[in-house]
C-alpha cells in the first residue's frame, strides 16, 4: 500500500469524521468527560483544555492489540518515531518535530529517562502495565521545567476499579512471540491495591543490514542473525484513605529487559536494561476549595552492554543513572471557576558508569505558580516557573492560554509558551566530546486551535510554530557549542465519528522541522529522521459478539542525515484486527500487522518487521 493511497484514505475520512483528540473507541457520549491532569497539573476535561491534549485509555489499548507502547502511539497526532530494528531496539520519539530529549516523559507523575543521554527508553515500558496515556503537545516547561519543549507524555499504570477484579492475557505470534500478563485489583471503602506482572519474548528480526566494511554501512557489523528481545515486568499500586480529607498512595514499576542488536566489541551487541519507577503521594483536601499534596519519587535507568561472541560475554559499558524527585503543590479555588496552584519540586541526578565523568551528580530546584479561570464563554490559563540548576543556574519560563466557546460545541483556543532543556551529562562531561560551559536550549512556541464536540462526533485542528535557539551542536572545529537553531511549523487534524455501529478515528499531522542555523551549510534543511507528514485511521465495527477493526498508518519520506543526502522513502501499513467475545469475561483476539508486507526503514540500514500475526486469549473479570 503506497503512502499516497493512505493519504487519500485519510483525506476522504477526515472531513466527515473530524474527530476528538481523545480518539475514543466507544460511543462519544461515554468519552467526552475524559479528564487530563498532565496539561495543568490539575484535573481538566479534554474539551476545556486550552492546549492540545490526547488521552488513550485501557479500552483503546486492549482493542488496539498493541504489543508495545510504540505500536500503540504510532501515527498519533504530532508523534513520529525512528526505530533501530524492531522490538526492544533503541527508539527516538519526535513530538512536534522536537528531539527525543526535548520531550518530558512521566510515569505516575515521576520523571523518567537517562541522565546521560536524556532519552526515555519507551521501548522497555510494558504496554500491559498501562492504564492510560496522556499526550500534551506543546511546551510545558512553565509547569515541569527542563525537557518539556515538544510536550509531555504521562503514562499512568494500572490502578484499581471497584471491588475485586482480575485480568489475564496470553499471546503467541510471529518471530516466536510469547507474551503473558496477569494481575488483580481490589478497592474497598477506604483502601485499594493493584498488582500486575508481565513477560514478553521474541526472536526478533535481523536488526541491521549493514556491514563492517566501508563508511556509512549502518551498524558497521557483519551479524546477519535474528536479534531477540525479552522483558519481564511487575507493577504494584496501592492507596488508603487515612481520613475523609487525608489519603496516601504508592506505586512501583520494575521492567527488566534483555536485548540483542548488531554491534561490535566497542559498543557491544547485547544489553541488560532495567527501568524502575517508585513513588509515593500524600494528599490533604479538607474542602472542595483547597488541596495540598506532597510526592516523592525515584527512577532508575540501568544499561549494561556486553559483546557476545564464541560463547563468551565481555562487558562493554555500564551507564546507570538515578533520579530522585520531591514535589509539593497547593491548589486553591476561589470565586466561580477560579483557581490558583503553586508548588515547588526538587530533582537530583546521579551517574554510575564505566565512563569517567568529571561530575556525576547535580541538583535542580523549581518553583511555579499557575492561574486558571473561567468567565462564561471565556477561559484563561497562565503559569510561570523558575528553575535553579546546579550546572547552568537560573532559568525562567512561562505560558499563556486562552479559550472561547462559540456555542454549538465550537471552541477556539490560543496559547503561547517558552521552554528549555538543560544539557545532559554527556553534553557537559563525556570525555573528549563535551563542553562544561554549555547553556540550556531555549524555545518559543505559538499554537492556534479550533474544535467542535458533539454527542457522536467531534474534531480538532491545531496549527503551531516553535523556534528553538542555542541548540547544542558541533562547530567547524568539531567542538560542542550552543550554535544551532531550528524552526518548526506544523498542523494537526484529528477526528472521531460514531455512525451505524462504526467507530472511526482519524489523525493527520504535517510538520516542517527546519535547520535555521545562520551561515550553516545545512540551513533550511529538514531536521534528520523526522517525516513531514504522518497519519493514522482506525475503523472498528461490532457484529454482536464479533468486533472487526482496521488500522492504517503511514509516514512521508524523511532524511537520515542533517545534509539531507540520505533519503528514506515514505510508507503505509495496514493492520487487521478481529475480536470475539466468548462470554462477558473471556475474549479471543487476532491481528495481522503490515498485511501487505511493506518493506521500509525509519533509520537508514535498520530493518522493520514485515507481515506479522498474533493471537491473544484475554480475560477480564466483571463485578
Amino acid at each position: 500500500m503506497s503512502y499516497h493511497t493512505l493519504s487519500l484514505a485519510l483525506a476522504l475520512a477526515l472531513p466527515g469524521v473530524a474527530a476528538a483528540q481523545n480518539a475514543p473507541t466507544e460511543p462519544a457520549p461515554t468519552r467526552l468527560d475524559d479528564i487530563t491532569v498532565t496539561a495543568t497539573r490539575t484535573p481538566v476535561s479534554i474539551e476545556n483544555s486550552v492546549v492540545p491534549v490526547q488521552v488513550i485509555d485501557r479500552v483503546q489499548i486492549d482493542r488496539s492489540q498493541a504489543s508495545s507502547l510504540l505500536e500503540l502511539l504510532r501515527g498519533r497526532a504530532g508523534l513520529d518515531f525512528a526505530n533501530q530494528g524492531g522490538a526492544g531496539k533503541i527508539t527516538s520519539l519526535f513530538l512536534r518535530g522536537s528531539n527525543s530529549n526535548q520531550v518530558l516523559v512521566l510515569v505516575d507523575g515521576v520523571r523518567i529517562g537517562s541522565a546521560t543521554n536524556g532519552m526515555p527508553t519507551l521501548q522497555d515500558l510494558p504496554v500491559d502495565q498501562i492504564e492510560r496515556v496522556e499526550i500534551v503537545r506543546g511546551p510545558r516547561s512553565s509547569l515541569y521545567g527542563s525537557e518539556a519543549i515538544g510536550g509531555v507524555i504521562q503514562i499512568f499504570t494500572r490502578a484499581a476499579g471497584q471491588g475485586l477484579q482480575q485480568n489475564l492475557a496470553l499471546t503467541a505470534g510471529s518471530h516466536n512471540l510469547r507474551q503473558a500478563s496477569a494481575g488483580f485489583s481490589n478497592r474497598g471503602e477506604r483502601g485499594w491495591i493493584s498488582a500486575q506482572g508481565g513477560y514478553q519474548s521474541t526472536d526478533g528480526i535481523n536488526a541491521c543490514r549493514g556491514t563492517a566494511a566501508g563508511w556509512g554501512a549502518g551498524c558497521y557489523a557483519d551479524e546477519p542473525d535474528r536479534d531477540g528481545y525479552r522483558n519481564t515486568s511487575i507493577n504494584v499500586r496501592g492507596g488508603y484513605a487515612l481520613s475523609e480529607a487525608l489519603s496516601l498512595e504508592g506505586h512501583m514499576l520494575n521492567s527488566d529487559s534483555f536485548n540483542e542488536y548488531d554491534g561490535s566489541i566497542f559498543g557491544g551487541n547485547e544489553a541488560d536494561n532495567r527501568q524502575q519507577v517508585y513513588g509515593g503521594k500524600l494528599a490533604w483536601a479538607p474542602s472542595d476549595s483547597f488541596r495540598l499534596s506532597a510526592q516523592l519519587g525515584r527512577s532508575n535507568d540501568q544499561a549494561d552492554s556486553y559483546f557476545a561472541a564464541g560463547g563468551a560475554r565481555t562487558l562493554a559499558s555500564v551507564f546507570n543513572t538515578r533520579r530522585d524527585t520531591a514535589a509539593v503543590q497547593g491548589d486553591i479555588k476561589f470565586g466561580e471557576g477560579q483557581q490558583i496552584s503553586a508548588g515547588a519540586d526538587w530533582q537530583q541526578d546521579r551517574i554510575e558508569s564505566t565512563t569517567a565523568f568529571d561530575v556525576d551528580n547535580r541538583d535542580n530546584t523549581g518553583v511555579f505558580v499557575e492561574y486558571q479561570g473561567g468567565f462564561g464563554a471565556h477561559s484563561l490559563q497562565a503559569s510561570v516557573r523558575n528553575d535553579d540548576n546546579e550546572q547552568f543556574g537560573n532559568h525562567t519560563t512561562g505560558s499563556l492560554g486562552y479559550g472561547f466557546a462559540f456555542g454549538h460545541g465550537f471552541r477556539l483556543t490560543a496559547s503561547a509558551g517558552t521552554g528549555f532543556k538543560a544539557p545532559t551529562f554527556n553534553d557537559l562531561y563525556y570525555p573528549g566530546f563535551s563542553n562544561p560551559d554549555l547553556k540550556p536550549e531555549e524555545s518559543k512556541s505559538l499554537n492556534l486551535g479550533l474544535a467542535q464536540y458533539a454527542d457522536t462526533w467531534n474534531w480538532t485542528f491545531n496549527a503551531y510554530e516553535t523556534r528553538i535557539d542555542q541548540l547544542i551542536g558541533y562547530d567547524s572545529s568539531f567542538a560542542l557549542v550552543n550554535v544551532a537553531e531550528a524552526r518548526i511549523r506544523g498542523a494537526e487534524l484529528t477526528g472521531y465519528l460514531s455512525l451505524a455501529g462504526f467507530d472511526l478515528n482519524a489523525q493527520a499531522s504535517f510538520t516542517d522541522p527546519r535547520d535555521h542555523t545562520a551561515g550553516a551549510a545545512t540551513y533550511d534543511n529538514l531536521l534528520a529522521r523526522r517525516a513531514r507528514t504522518s497519519g493514522r485511521l482506525d475503523v472498528d465495527k461490532s457484529f454482536g459478539p464479533l468486533r472487526l477493526g482496521v488500522t492504517a498508518a503511514g509516514s512521508g519520506h524523511r532524511f537520515d542525515n542533517a545534509a539531507n543526502s540520505v533519503r528514506l522513502a515514505g510508507y503505509g501499513t495496514v493492520d487487521v484486527r478481529v475480536e470475539y467475545a466468548i462470554n462477558a469475561e473471556w475474549s479471543l483476539q487476532a491481528k495481522a500487522a503490515n498485511v501487505f508486507d511493506r518493506d521500509y526503514e525509519t533509520v537508514a540500514w535498520y530493518n522493520q518487521p514485515g507481515r506479522e500475526y498474533q493471537l491473544t486469549l484475554r480475560y477480564n473479570s466483571k463485578n
